[in-house]
């Protein structure tokens, strides 16, 4: 398959002509296979186009039968064109019927030829559709030819994006436009529709074909040396990039910066007759799409390191500077590859109606604060920024985890009549809301608000909470540029107590380290931070920044009461020491006349399965004892609870976890130690319905989750549900859930769980 007087150079520019004649998209379609055929010398060029049912159906051929053209369908995994839209990778054969795969269509007259070269038509990562030439001979194409074939397989794809050849039949050409359907982690409750806002959006290359190549050559290599220079120089100063990350991602993206294997590609790219932009757009395009296909989870990271670089260097080429949070339209959904708190926290919050992200789990600082501004979300959904464009439709279901992309008008109908529903359901639940939370049998239950911003805490009103029973005071620390000062943190604190007016707070120290990390403190290489050096170790280990913020609390609470509690307490000892430092520091206070919280109340956070054999002496020293069952259950049954392949494997109703909370509400009471719950489970129905009949009479929990667990309290009957729970726990085994029994009860005693 020589190429033609001109070379790809030439085609493009032919190409750009027959994309701009005033005929049907059909007759443009067929002018520009005869294009290909003629500029490549092939005795057939034809294109497929996955359509929205998933099949590859051939809409224009040069060579083969025109009567197969619309007629012809392939499978996804069906035959030669099937296999390279699955692969996303070019396939030469010099026999193309002895090939395993191929599937003989006899209405497409093909039998006759045997070389075959197809490539997949990508954009973003996306396969749009695949371009095949075909020859009678038997023979092999060159890696020249396979790169002069991908490079006008680029500029198809962007007309097949353009939605033009929907005008030929229904679904046509929809496969960047069609219904996507994705499942990933919830991160933050609620429903969300509305319409697609990129955080980091991608840059729309508009102009594909080169006037002037040289010129394109010059204008690749001084953007490359720009943003080399600029990477480098973050490098040296230690700066991290955007929200932060830690020098060796600032090292990776300068590592790719000077891939030559990178580099060529795009100088190759550029000489076939392709603008500067384009050339980036099309090998991050085949970068993107065969890492997406990658099972090696290290691989599939570096796919975000690639799209960094090749985004700063698009918007070097294109002179875009990097998005903020202002101008947001009605209606919004972030959809984000990664985005760190204080990037959301720029965005208009009264416009903003979800949030998508490739990246984040359920404990991860962007699904915190999105859960405390009330924001659905949802993570882990793989290559959202490449599924989707600005202005497009788009569901968020913050409770399943799932992601509806151009749903159809059914879904939106259905998710519209559920949105519908939960309003109506928080209706009911405000009407609780100075209803005081009591079971049947007048067991008083309290119920309190997570909290982690001033935000969160305009909700006290509006869900009818006891108080705060966690303020997390982190999350001032991971929004901040810098280290917050004593008295920065000081003014926050009397902003809690002013909010909270009566009401009381419960404060917990710094727990940051393991999947919170500052982003102006140093990363720290550890096997596994989840277990190493973080929360209460941190504090002690580094008493001054403990100091510092017992200090800014003490006299932020001057004259009212405060409760304090320490994170990730694994011996009776860290206590103690924390305690003692509380103690100096009130000392301090009071010697340099400041006025002193009317109460002091320090406790200590069951989170450590260490504590469970330690519960009589922790109850007898602390004040105060809370449950972090998120933490706990983690560690209790060794399960990282963002990893989804472990996550599931135990039930929180099970009966190791269930003797476990029986051992803390039991041993807490009868030393006299009020023993809250502060974790997730607390804050579900059916979950909280055996807290309480295990004893706990007090909870912390989101806000969306006071009224249904109101709902549930004051339908349920204490005594009864101890007594079921004592006698499941009497029979079941240690692994057994206790959760169909717990779940028959509620439904035949009438309790909403």
């Amino acid at each position: 398959m020589p190429a033609a007087p001109g070379g790809p150079r030439l085609l493009l520019r032919r190409l750009r002509e027959a994309m701009a004649e005033p005929v049907s998209p059909q007759q443009r379609l067929d002018r520009i296979v005869v294009l290909i055929a003629a500029n490549v010398i092939a005795e057939v060029c034809s294109v497929y186009v996955v359509r929205d049912d998933n099949t590859l159906e051939l809409f224009a051929t040069e060579g083969l039968n025109r009567a197969a053209v619309h007629l012809t369908r392939l499978r996804a995994d069906e035959g030669l064109v099937g296999l390279i839209a699955k692969t996303a990778e070019p396939l030469a054969l010099s026999d193309a019927q002895s090939h395993p795969a191929f599937s003989y269509r006899p209405e497409t007259g093909e039998e006759i030829y045997h070389a075959f070269l197809g490539v997949p038509l990508l954009r973003a990562g996306n396969t749009l559709g695949v371009l095949v030439v075909q020859n009678k001979t038997y023979r092999v194409y060159s890696e020249e030819e396979i790169e002069a074939l991908q490079t006008t397989a680029m500029v198809l794809a962007e007309l097949i994006a353009s939605g033009e050849l929907q005008a030929l039949a229904p679904g046509a050409g929809s496969a960047a436009r069609r219904p996507v359907s994705q499942r990933g982690v919830a991160l933050a409750d609620g429903i969300g529709l509305g319409h697609v806002v990129l955080h980091e959006p991608r840059i729309v290359v508009k102009t594909l074909i080169a006037e002037n190549v040289d010129r394109e050559v010059e204008r690749l290599e001084s953007a490359i040396e720009d943003v080399r220079s600029a990477i480098d120089e973050l490098v040296e100063r230690g700066d991290g990039i955007g929200s932060g990350e830690s020098r060796e991602i600032l090292e990776t993206v300068r590592m790719f910066a000077h891939d030559k294997g990178w580099l060529r590609r795009m100088r190759e790219a550029v000489q076939s007759g392709l603008t500067a932009e384009a050339a980036v757009e099309r090998v991050q395009s085949d970068n993107r799409a065969r890492m997406l296909r990658q099972s090696d989870p290290y691989l599939r990271d570096r796919l975000h390191d690639l799209d960094d670089l090749a985004n700063r260097l698009l918007r070097r080429l294109v002179g875009q500077e990097g998005q903020g949070g202002d101008g947001l339209p009605e209606n919004a959904i972030l959809v984000a590859r990664s985005m760190g708190p204080a990037a959301l926290l720029d965005y208009d919050r009264a416009r903003l109606r979800g949030v998508v992200l490739e990246e984040g789990g359920p404990t991860s600082h962007i699904a915190i604060v999105a859960r405390a501004l009330g924001i659905p979300a949802v993570g882990e959904i793989a290559n959202a920024t490449g599924l989707c464009d600005s202005g497009d439709a788009i569901i968020v279901d913050g409770l399943s985890g799932e992601v509806q992309i151009r749903p159809t008008p059914e879904v939106e109908a259905s998710y519209a009549e559920m949105v519908r529903l939960r309003a109506r359901r928080q209706e009911q639940y405000r009407a609780l809301r100075e209803v005081p939370a009591v079971t049947k049998d007048g067991v008083k239950i309290g119920l309190h608000l997570n909290a982690g911003l001033l935000v969160d805490l305009t909700h006290l009103n509006e869900t009818g909470a006891e108080g705060v029973g966690l303020f997390r005071t982190e999350l001032q620390f991971m929004i901040a540029e810098r280290m917050p000062s004593a008295a920065e943190q000081q003014t926050l604190y009397e902003a809690v107590f002013a909010a909270t007016g009566e009401l009381p707070v419960t404060i917990r120290t710094l727990d940051i380290g393991g999947d919170k990390i500052l982003p102006y403190m140093p990363a720290l290489e550890e096997e596994n931070p989840a277990l190493g050096w973080r929360a209460i170790r941190i504090g002690l280990d580094r008493p001054a920044l403990l100091r510092v913020q017992l200090r800014a609390l003490l006299k932020a609470a001057a004259g009212r009461p405060i409760k304090i509690m320490f994170p990730m307490v694994a011996t009776v000892e860290e206590f103690v020491r924390a305690r003692d430092i509380v103690e100096r520091e009130k000392a301090h206070l009071r010697r340099h006349g400041y006025l002193l919280p009317s109460d002091c109340r320090l406790g200590a956070m069951v989170e450590v399965p260490s504590l469970l054999f330690q519960i009589d002496e922790i109850a007898r020293e602390a004040d105060f004892l809370s449950v972090g069952s998120n933490d706990l259950m983690q560690f209790l049954f060794a399960v990282d609870r963002e990893n989804r392949r472990v996550a599931n494997r135990f039930d929180p109703l099970c009966g190791a976890a269930m003797r476990a909370f029986r051992l803390i509400a039991e041993r807490s009471a009868a030393q006299g130690c009020p023993a809250t719950v502060c974790g997730e489970i607390g804050g579900r129905p059916l979950e909280a319905l055996a807290l309480i009949g295990l004893g706990f009479r007090d909870f912390s929990m989101s806000p969306a989750s006071i009224g249904p667990v109101k709902a549930m309290v004051l339908s349920a009957h204490a005594g009864e549900v101890a007594a079921l729970i004592e006698s499941e726990l009497s029979r079941v085994a240690d692994g057994a859930s206790i959760r169909p029994a717990l779940a028959a009860y509620a439904k035949s005693h009438g309790v909403p769980i």
